[in-house]
């Protein structure tokens, strides 16, 4: 069965129409009518922690937890994501990467959306500021016979690992990840610029959410979020809620990284749920502002990961007008996709052949960026 959908092509204007048959594109051609809504390629999370009041992190969680989590990332275009499970006791993290592997092999629908899991921590720094809100009780060296351990419980499905290269051991784990195919990501970091080149030339690809996990005051040069910016081997992982990263600090990470450039939410399970005071598993009372900023209750200026999702960060840097509707599309998609080696395939890209991913939204002349309908799969 043959299905189509019209739009404005995110990056021409030009109203086209999308043929899907089993769940690939079949044909892109010009529209015999016109639309109001815009079509672009599905939407790509590479780091996802919850969403929704659904903890991928949670010692409780289940195959629905992470079910849900696909459910309410799909209502915000993101067809497909990485789960993110952070710093934790070792019983904790082979729970969480052991659930999201049996829903992978459960339920089709959440394992194509799954591209991989991602770790982040535990061998990550001790000092407050690089840590973030990561308890440092948890926190502990490199340990390739841990990653095993977790790479079993997932079925191999770990596909990234963020970790400190100055941590003891760390080098040579990179390395380790390399040789298996795994993205290791600097992050929660307090190195010097040697220690990132090290972990470059060990096969380190990418910064895990650049400008954060820092102390909230450094030497202004050198330091670690320059020496990342200059390596022009690093994917940076970028957050656009407008509370990790100040609007003129993501525009010029973005023009030095370019092609290398990668929008990510860094979600919790509380993004999207109303402001407030809670309580999380992970690092005690943090407070949600009204204007979405979630900090630690004990220390305001440390964040707590993010409670805006990807796709309502997307909108507030399009209505600032800080990059074009190609240049964010892009590096929320096709970007990701290139990353995890999954851009061959089509993924990440609107034509023919590739993947049936794509987001029908609202586009208009106020900047306004609204999710209309997501089509994974083909449906």
């Amino acid at each position: 069965m043959v299905q189509k959908w019209v739009g404005k092509h995110w990056v021409t204007g030009e109203t086209i129409e999308v043929q899907v048959k089993d769940g690939r594109i079949s044909s892109i051609t010009k529209a015999t009518e016109e639309a109001e809504n815009w079509i672009a390629p599905g939407l790509i999370d590479v780091q996802v922690n919850g969403i929704g009041g659904f903890d991928i992190n949670s010692h409780d969680s289940t195959v629905e937890t992470i079910q849900n989590v696909v459910r309410v990332l799909q209502e915000g275009g993101v067809t497909r994501f990485c789960p993110t499970v952070v710093t934790g006791t070792k019983e904790r993290i082979l729970h969480c990467v052991k659930t999201i592997a049996k829903a992978c092999e459960i339920d089709p629908v959440v394992n194509h959306a799954v591209i991989g899991i991602h770790v982040e921590g535990p061998f990550i720094s001790t000092e407050d500021g690089p840590r973030g809100a990561h308890n440092r009780d948890w926190v502990r060296d490199p340990d390739w016979d841990e990653f095993l351990e977790w790479q079993e419980a997932a079925g191999g499905r770990i596909r990234k690992v963020t970790l400190a290269p100055e941590k003891p051991g760390a080098i040579p784990f990179i390395e380790n990840l390399a040789k298996v195919g795994v993205v290791a990501a600097i992050g929660h970091s307090n190195s010097t610029e040697e220690d990132i080149q090290k972990a470059v030339n060990a096969g380190a690809t990418m910064s895990t959410h650049l400008g954060n996990g820092a102390h909230p005051y450094i030497k202004r040069h050198p330091n670690y979020i320059w020496a990342q910016l200059a390596e022009d081997q690093l994917w940076a992982g970028l957050i656009p809620d407008g509370h990790h990263l100040p609007y003129s600090t993501l525009k010029v990470m973005v023009r030095a990284k370019g092609k290398k450039a990668i929008l990510t939410s860094d979600a919790v399970n509380l993004a999207g749920l109303p402001p407030g005071r809670y309580h999380t598993h992970i690092n005690d009372d943090v407070v949600l502002e009204k204007d979405g900023f979630l900090h630690l209750a004990s220390t305001p200026d440390i964040l707590a990961g993010s409670a805006t999702p990807l796709h309502v960060g997307i909108a507030k840097v399009l209505k600032n007008e800080i990059f074009s509707l190609e240049e964010v599309i892009n590096m929320a998609s096709l970007h990701p996709a290139e990353l995890f080696g999954l851009a061959d395939d089509g993924v990440g890209t609107l034509e023919v052949g590739s993947p049936a991913d794509f987001i029908l939204f609202n586009f208009d002349k106020a900047k306004d960026f609204t999710i209309l309908q997501t089509i994974s799969m083909g449906s």
